[in-house]
């Protein structure tokens, strides 16, 4: 009895061993690509509302959108009435905009994707996710730290030489189990933190959890700030790629 015990006991030390190893292993990058693809998905579409707060006055935004991982990306419109209709579209590294009210296709340029996305404080690299944060960025642990009774990786993200991107630096706060993105920081390239995005309200979509709300902050703007609630969120959905035309969007209700 004795011998069944003890080996039970080293196999059970030698799988914590493992795991544990498994854990150590994870690199800085490593976790980024988890976040991104337990954000993502394979594909998926979504029904969001958006609350742009200023100190005088707020708005609305409802919108629908669909994506397949970091490359295709599709949102729509549908309130309020002035807005209703306007649509965006990213194909890899190109972006347009179709806006019925003057019947216009308008190609986003990169120089672009810095500037606020419909008058929030989202930009267009923001919402359509143009850079990725594991492909254009080298990635650093700079240890722990605990977020809403979440222990979290903090990881300095800096953009490679060639890449195209919008920040000088981005710190993001990666939970340890889970991979929910919790905070993100986002530098200028003088190294002056704009604007903080934060994530609340864990709850369950299709088959996966995550954060429900997400409000972000530009810091030298009192009063101000844009929450997204995410409404729907369904992941692996049948899509494939022709979806995503410029056809397409015209015709999207």
């Amino acid at each position: 009895m004795r011998s069944i015990t003890l080996a039970v006991l080293a196999a059970f030390l030698t799988f914590s061993c493992l795991t544990t190893a498994q854990a150590q292993e994870l690199t800085a990058k490593d976790i980024i690509q988890k976040a991104s693809d337990k954000l993502n998905g394979i594909s998926n579409k979504g029904l969001m509302k958006m609350t742009v707060v200023r100190p005088s006055w707020s708005r609305e935004v409802s919108m629908k959108s669909w994506s397949i991982g970091d490359d295709y990306y599709m949102i729509l419109i549908t309130e309020p009435v002035k807005d209703k209709g306007q649509t965006f579209l990213k194909r890899q590294t190109d972006m347009w905009n179709w806006m019925p009210s003057i019947n216009k296709m308008i190609k986003i340029p990169p120089s672009m994707m810095s500037q606020s996305w419909m008058g929030s404080d989202f930009t267009n690299d923001d919402l359509v996710k143009m850079n990725s944060y594991v492909k254009d960025y080298t990635h650093k642990i700079l240890g722990t730290e605990d977020l809403q009774n979440f222990e979290c990786y903090k990881i300095e993200l800096i953009p490679k030489p060639d890449a195209p991107v919008v920040w000088g630096k981005v710190l993001a706060w990666i939970s340890k189990e889970e991979f929910y993105q919790m905070k993100l920081e986002f530098f200028d390239e003088d190294g002056k933190l704009v604007n903080r995005q934060e994530s609340f309200d864990i709850k369950q979509f299709s088959d996966r959890k995550l954060p429900s709300r997400l409000v972000m902050t530009p810091v030298q703007d009192e009063g101000q700030q844009t929450i997204i609630e995410i409404l729907e969120n369904d992941f692996n959905i049948d899509i494939n790629e022709s979806f995503f035309s410029q056809q397409n969007m015209k015709k999207m209700r």
